[in-house]
């Protein structure tokens, strides 16, 4: 009998070629991490070398969060037309080069032009590697897979934050910057050398044959395979795509969702450190706020993916907005009444508010991936996952441009501030009531 590749994975144990896939796809977003915050950690540095101010410099650190916007969308446009391995590679190598050439920099527009390019790079390389790893996972580790590769570009923030000081000891910024491209480049030799395009892919192309030899490399037998049965062309003959009639509710809910849970999440990380020392904390604890809520972010991603198989996306996200709301109120009452020079039970207090809202804000990005792999067809899923990362930067250029002017507006407040964050966690729950595929829950798979 003829079924879906989906389906036989679905009957068969996980095998060593999908480990790697997995693997690799994951060091793919740890390189990119690196890559694209290697920047932020060395820019003291930069600064210094360039002879500008912070807020010059400020143009340079935000390109790359540009280019990521258009990168993700257009390289899943290429992920889609020529295959998920040829894309991942070619969006390694273009954000390999990018950071080797950012090292020749001279000002903070030759490295505001690198970091866009780069930034291409960077956002092909995510919406490509979820794409490609979750069509290789059977339905019951897809979701958990996803949110976990979700992670991949913080943790590649660690490893550079730690690695960081001895690197630009050892090579200085410049150097610290080819050091970083070159490893890159080892990982597109892994890229080409083990990776393959999924047969759900490869049936979605019509390439039939080449479908059942990829199958081959984790079914102990010859199964005849048909395409997906949401991957389907319509009523025309025309292939569904990304921009599809049939995705209008799945592009408006996520894109609304994902818009939202981004902006929350870059105004508290790009400003929480310049609020927390407007409201009396030393640096030091302020950015020590950041940082917990960093670690947090990365459980409560994984944990999403464990959630969201058990309850389903539509009520993972209503709870999350939901409490995401009334975290960032019960924050913004504690920061807008505590006295000037607050004492250490209220900076904990506050940390540990921190720290919530930045797992609950994560959970909903990964939720919104989950929902992605889960309801895009294969023959629109790299380019369906980049439209949700494209406006996801929406929310994120916007966060990074008006956090600040919104504190200003308080002039010692941070009610306009926490008004903004507040509406944009109840839009979160946007993906809850819109999206038409949900994940189901557990019981009713």
């Amino acid at each position: 009998m003829a079924i879906p590749f989906s389906e036989a994975i679905s009957r068969a144990p996980l095998r060593t070629f999908q480990w790697l896939t997995f693997g690799i796809c994951m060091l793919v977003l740890v390189a990119d991490g690196i890559d694209a915050q290697l920047l932020g950690i060395v820019a003291p540095k930069v600064i210094a070398d360039f002879g500008v101010d912070n807020g010059t410099f400020g143009w340079a650190m935000s390109a790359a969060l540009v280019g990521f916007g258009l990168g993700s969308w257009g390289g899943g446009w290429l992920g889609d037309k020529i295959g998920r391995r040829y894309s991942l590679a070619v969006a390694a190598v273009i954000f390999a080069l990018s950071t080797i050439a950012a090292s020749t920099a001279d000002g903070v527009w030759h490295m505001a032009a690198w970091r866009i390019v780069g930034g291409f790079g960077f956002g092909s390389a995510y919406a490509n590697a979820i794409a490609l790893a979750s069509e290789w996972l059977p339905d019951r580790w897809r979701s958990v897979g996803v949110t976990t590769l979700s992670v991949g570009t913080p943790a590649g923030g660690f490893v550079i934050a730690a690695l960081a000081p001895a690197l630009v000891e050892g090579y200085g910024w410049r150097g610290s910057f080819v050091v970083s491209g070159a490893a890159t480049l080892l990982v597109v030799v892994l890229i080409l050398a083990v990776l393959r395009d999924s047969p759900s892919f490869l049936l979605a192309r019509g390439k039939k044959e080449a479908a059942q030899r990829a199958a081959r490399k984790v079914l102990d037998e010859d199964i005849e395979l048909v395409p997906e049965l949401h991957d389907m062309a319509d009523e025309s003959g025309a292939r569904i795509g990304v921009l599809h009639r049939s995705n209008f509710r799945l592009n408006l809910g996520v894109g609304i969702s994902f818009t939202a849970a981004a902006l929350v999440a870059y105004a508290m990380l790009s400003w929480t450190t310049t609020m927390l020392t407007g409201q009396g904390f030393s640096f030091e604890q302020a950015s020590y706020a950041v940082s917990v809520g960093g670690i947090t972010s990365v459980f409560s991603s994984i944990a999403a993916g464990l959630l969201v198989r058990v309850l389903g996306s539509r009520l993972l996200v209503m709870g999350i907005s939901a409490s995401l709301l009334g975290t960032l109120l019960v924050l913004a009452y504690v920061i807008e009444t505590m006295p000037a020079a607050p004492s250490a039970q209220t900076q904990v207090l506050v940390v540990a508010l921190v720290g919530l809202a930045a797992a609950l804000f994560s959970a909903g990005i990964a939720s919104m991936y989950a929902i992605m792999t889960h309801a895009y067809p294969p023959s629109c899923r790299s380019a369906g996952i980049g439209f949700g990362i494209f406006m996801g930067r929406v929310g994120a250029v916007a966060a990074t441009l008006f956090g600040g002017r919104l504190l200003d507006m308080g002039d010692g407040s941070v009610v306009p501030f926490f008004t903004v964050l507040a509406f944009g966690a109840v839009l979160v729950s946007a993906a809850a009531f819109i999206v038409d595929r949900q994940v189901p829950p557990a019981s009713r798979v």
